[in-house]
């Protein structure tokens, strides 16, 4: 099934549906502030294999982020982390950015591996953003990548839809997409780290 939601006012009637999926434990494709990326509810495992399943990786070794809402709800997922990384994700969200975070004990052992982190993510979408806010909790988050390595993501959800309706509930079309990840920022050792450049340009933040 492939649903249209707009940015601005996304329709109630297709948000639930997403919702009601999601909690079915559906998979998903839905648009960010970078690429489409394919999630599910964190708590129910048999979905993240699934995902895990048509990403052709193994479930303990899948290095899923977390789509949040709000900076409040990243907060109830992680350890404390001090106030110059609170400060600098408050710049940097919502926006193309992954921060690496320690999780604590609310964070599935699904995703636990030796140094217990998650990514976080709060797009500058708000159609991914209002899912969550509907949903009441966060969605994983990896990307939909394209079988041309040249474009490396696909940015049309017709497209998306097409080649990954046998394997997902839903496609929300949101538009054309961004063909660029995130950045990924660790915030987890005593300084903090640009791992991988993306879309997001943390010049000026830190």
């Amino acid at each position: 099934m492939i649903i249209k939601l707009y940015e601005e006012n996304p329709s109630q009637k297709n948000l639930k549906k997403v919702v009601e999926c999601l909690n079915d434990g559906g998979i998903i494709i839905y648009p960010t502030d970078t690429v489409y990326s394919i999630g599910c509810d964190i708590f129910k495992p048999k979905s993240i294999e699934k995902v895990a399943h048509i990403k052709g990786i193994k479930p303990k070794e899948a290095n899923f982020s977390l789509v949040f809402s709000d900076m409040e709800q990243i907060a109830d997922y992680t350890r404390p982390y001090s106030t110059s990384v609170f400060k600098l994700m408050k710049k940097a969200f919502p926006g193309p950015f992954t921060f690496i975070l320690n999780a604590n004990n609310k964070v599935p052992k699904i995703f636990d591996n030796k140094k217990k982190t998650i990514g976080a993510r709060i797009p500058d979408n708000n159609i991914c953003r209002e899912i969550i806010r509907e949903f009441g909790n966060p969605i994983i988050s990896t990307s939909v990548y394209s079988d041309d390595e040249v474009l490396e993501y696909t940015t049309d959800p017709e497209l998306i839809h097409e080649k990954y309706k046998n394997d997902v509930d839903i496609v929300i079309n949101g538009g054309y997409g961004e063909n660029e990840a995130s950045t990924v920022v660790d915030c987890t050792g005593e300084e903090i780290e640009i791992l991988r450049q993306g879309l997001g340009i943390i010049d000026g933040y830190v």
